[in-house]
């Protein structure tokens, strides 16, 4: 079975933004933080997007464009 991280990512590219949301919420890591910072990102809603940002290492505005900072997301998570 794949790493559920990795299918929020999927659902997330998808834009099954549901399920892509309860996956990263039901985890508590800095990769499923920032898979939720980011999902709130594409949402829109900026107050609780930097609240996740907060608790990676990763911050608000490193990323420009959601999509492609997903794409690393996983591309980190398959290399870990």
């Amino acid at each position: 079975m794949s790493d559920p991280l990795i299918q929020a990512v999927d659902y997330a590219l998808d834009d099954e933004w549901d399920l892509a949301h309860g996956i990263a919420q039901s985890t508590k890591n800095l990769y499923s933080n920032w898979i939720h910072a980011v999902l709130h990102k594409i949402e829109g809603d900026d107050s609780n997007s930097r609240y996740w940002y907060a608790q990676t290492d990763h911050e608000y505005d490193e990323f420009k464009d959601p999509l492609i900072e997903l794409s690393i997301i996983k591309k980190e998570l398959l290399n870990k």
